[in-house]
């Protein structure tokens, strides 16, 4: 929806008002309310603004120490919101109203390198400057449960009952129970210009995924947070609620966002090689350098420390970086021919923040390119038992201290990126550490 078309549904009252958000590190979107008509009249092209605090929070919006970015020493002042009105979009779940994504700046002007789109657009600038194209789509799984947030949050999300009573991968009888539900997601989606390609059961029981038709990263990466943040309040309409945390119970299997990528150039795709009906040895270059730079990458794949909970064998989450056809064991997975030829990244999980994700990604296989790398042979069998892989880290704390040594993050993202993350991650991996949590009542209350 372009601002004409916003400002006639504004006239005709369809619309009255427009939420101006922002994604911030943790992949929430953050912003406000506006009336739709000071919207239409002022900060469509004046934008609006708010705290800078918002990108140094922990999860309960308390204001974190150690930013460069935002401090208490430095007053906590404000960014510029500034609206990409390519982002305008009808929410048609909520009566009245459309969104818009920010971009942040600095008074004055200068663009927060910081935030998560800038963090993207920048990676997006250095393919620009190859003249290249990336094309990727992302599908998230997530758990439905028959419960609903306050009531969840009051069992201390303890005991609730999944929607479906056993594993329904692929299954239709038992999701159509909630196909309300996700009718509700694909259709109201579509309206909101998330264009979605297919729902399913997933393997865990109540679990579900979507895939979205492909798209440029940007776009692709505001999508992926609007359906979230829409499929949590459709939920919650419904009396229900979904969780995105990559690994919800120890005895389940865990929540994933596998990747799909490509490189275009002038229309082509540079990872297949047409005469040897074969990846090109520009893909091989590519996942060369996805391959020897994502344990280094990793935080912007598991951002939490529930992420690395996910990471078990036979869990149908990797563990080991190797590549192969059709084989669910391994890191990537390559999929397709000809122009639906492609790598697909089976790392990260659901509470990946896609921008990242996808800076990551890019930024590792420009580098493979850069540096000639080779992806190796295919790898055959199970790679989950083989020892000589190279593996992920294991923790958020070993994934920070990884990203805190990469010299590829630095000359990427620049040093202040990093730094921003890596303390992120610090204060999070912190927070965990100084928790007491049920596990440890459980096993000591008692015995000890």
């Amino acid at each position: 929806m372009n601002l004409p078309a916003l400002k006639a549904k504004i006239a005709r009252k369809e619309i009255d008002t427009v939420l101006m958000v922002f994604p911030d590190g943790f992949g929430r979107l953050i912003g406000k309310r506006l009336t739709a008509h000071y919207f239409s009249d002022y900060a469509s092209k004046n934008g609006t603004h708010g705290c800078n605090y918002l990108l140094t929070l922990n999860m309960e919006m308390e204001p974190l120490d150690g930013f460069a970015l935002a401090n208490w020493e430095k007053g906590f002042g404000d960014f510029e919101m500034r609206p990409d009105l390519s982002t305008l979009r009808l929410l048609p779940w909520q009566p009245g109203a459309a969104m818009v994504m920010c971009d942040l700046h600095h008074p004055g002007g200068k663009r927060v390198e910081e935030a998560p789109r800038s963090v993207l657009q920048r990676q997006l600038e250095a393919l620009e400057a190859k003249s290249l194209i990336c094309k990727i789509a992302s599908e998230l799984e997530f758990f439905l449960f028959n419960d609903t947030y306050p009531a969840a949050f009051a069992s201390h999300y303890a005991g609730l009952t999944p929607a479906s009573d056993y594993r329904i991968d692929y299954h239709t009888l038992q999701p159509a129970r909630d196909e309300a539900i996700f009718r509700s997601l694909r259709n109201f989606m579509d309206a909101a210009d998330v264009p979605v390609e297919s729902s399913k059961g997933e393997w865990g029981k109540g679990q579900h995924e979507v895939n979205f038709i492909y798209a440029e990263p940007l776009a692709m990466a505001d999508r992926h947070m609007v359906f979230k943040q829409g499929a949590k309040e459709i939920a919650h309409q419904n009396g229900k609620a979904i969780t995105f945390m990559a690994k919800i119970n120890a005895a389940e299997v865990g929540s994933s966002c596998h990747i799909h990528q490509s490189i275009w150039q002038k229309g082509t795709s540079l990872f297949w090689d047409a005469k040897r009906r074969a990846g090109s040895k520009f893909f091989r270059q590519f996942l060369g350098g996805l391959i020897k730079y994502s344990p280094e990458l990793s935080y912007f794949y598991a951002p939490t420390v529930n992420s690395y909970k996910r990471y078990q064998s036979a869990s149908w989450a990797p563990t080991k970086m190797a590549w192969a056809y059709d084989n669910r064991t391994v890191g990537f997975r390559v999929v397709g021919e000809g122009s639906s030829f492609r790598l697909e990244n089976r790392m990260p999980g659901a509470d990946a923040n896609p921008y990242l994700a996808f800076a990551a990604m890019i930024a590792a296989g420009l580098a493979g390119v850069k540096e000639n790398l080779d992806c190796g042979e295919l790898y055959e069998g199970n790679a989950y038992t083989d020892p000589k892989l190279p593996s992920l880290p294991r923790s958020l704390r070993a994934a920070a201290d990884l990203l805190n040594n990469s010299q590829l993050a630095r000359q990427a993202f620049g040093d202040g990126v990093v730094e921003f993350y890596v303390h992120t991650a610090r204060c999070e991996v912190q927070a965990f550490d100084d928790a007491v949590t049920d596990w440890e009542r459980v096993r000591y209350f008692e015995r000890i």
